[in-house]
């Protein structure tokens, strides 16, 4: 196993690294030191061939200029926050407006945006970077100086294990996840559609036209959210569902798992035989499927289009924070916020 780094680009006087990780099976994850983003997962499919499976760029210019969250750690809250306000304690804190009246993904310049120290690890069973960065008091609307710590981890049993951790000197909100987008087909041959998702979900948030939460919890049996046989996204993708209509003709919708602790998720690709397995100890899974994918640039030299990744975000419940009956996302002084969730490729 062996970890190396590169200049990937410059950003604001400072330099922006790119850190590969290999295991001894030849699978490579790469990430960078700004935003966290993971810029390339290889994978093998069921010949053996090693192709990327996630999207991303080659440039950090494209990065600045185009990128929809492509392989982000987003935060300090995932999702959106309807009216980009919250109040904790009889306090109002006022965040910033990014999406129309609401805030999403942090912010303007969320956890995706900053410049992360970084530091190689290596071990026995894996090589990994770790990742920090201190988010001041106030920044970007939210109180308290809150310290994250971003874990990657390569094993060779081609599991990429992603831990994150954050402690706060006041209460504050904390809801992260990763925001990469995948496609199991390699090298975007294809589209996501024909992806197969499986997992153990009873319910689905219902979305407003803003896509905020409602609040209320929909049941998913005999709808195109219920996966827990597993179906393909072109079933939301074609459904009349008004859920799906709504986002724009397929999924961008909190799945909530019906156990609590840890739960799983599959996604398959018939064609190549690769299988994405997920572990996670999150309450839910936002699944989007790419919908509003779409612009005048390429993606490996691919045109952007709609459906040509599907996220699969594993979070707290978005917008949390205005309903009490969501499992909370607020996090205190002297506590720490934990989530861990493994992506494991093999092939079927």
């Amino acid at each position: 196993m062996e970890i190396t780094k590169r200049l990937f680009g410059q950003i604001d006087g400072g330099t922006v690294n790119e850190y590969t990780l290999t295991n001894d099976l030849g699978m490579r994850v790469s990430c960078l030191d700004y935003g966290c983003v993971i810029t390339k997962i290889l994978a093998p499919d069921r010949s053996g061939t090693m192709e990327n499976v996630v999207l991303g760029f080659e440039r950090l210019e494209d990065y600045l200029e185009w990128s929809p969250y492509f392989g982000t750690v987003v935060g300090r809250v995932a999702g959106r926050i309807k009216g980009a306000r919250f109040e904790l304690d009889g306090q109002e804190y006022v965040l910033d407006a990014n999406e129309g009246a609401n805030h999403i993904h942090g912010g303007k310049k969320g956890f995706d945006k900053v410049v992360w120290q970084a530091e190689p690890l290596e071990d026995e069973k894996s090589v990994g970077i770790k990742f920090f960065y201190y988010s001041s008091d106030g920044e970007e609307g939210y109180p308290g100086n809150l310290e994250t710590t971003v874990i990657y981890r390569l094993t060779n049993e081609n599991e990429l294990i992603v831990t994150f951790e954050a402690e706060t000197d006041k209460k504050t909100l904390v809801n992260l996840t990763n925001h990469s987008y995948f496609n199991l087909n390699g090298n975007l041959k294809r589209d996501c559609s024909g992806h197969e998702l499986q997992l153990d979900n009873n319910g689905f948030l219902e979305l407003a036209s803003d896509l905020i939460p409602t609040g209320k919890i929909l049941g998913a049996a005999d709808t195109p959210f219920d996966f827990r046989s597993g179906r393909k996204l072109s079933d939301g993708i074609q459904s009349s569902d008004p859920q799906n209509i709504l986002v724009g003709y397929g999924y961008d919708h909190p799945l909530i798992f019906s156990k609590q602790g840890e739960n799983k998720i599959r996604l398959c690709d018939d064609e190549s035989g690769r299988v994405l397995e997920m572990t996670t100890n999150q309450p839910c899974v936002v699944l989007y499927s790419g919908n509003q994918l779409a612009g005048p640039f390429s993606i490996s030299g691919v045109p952007a289009r709609k459906y040509l990744g599907v996220c699969l975000e594993t979070q707290g419940l978005p917008d949390a924070i205005h309903h009490p009956e969501f499992p909370s996302v607020i996090l205190n002084p002297g506590e720490l916020y934990r989530h861990a969730t493994t992506y494991r490729f093999f092939v079927q």
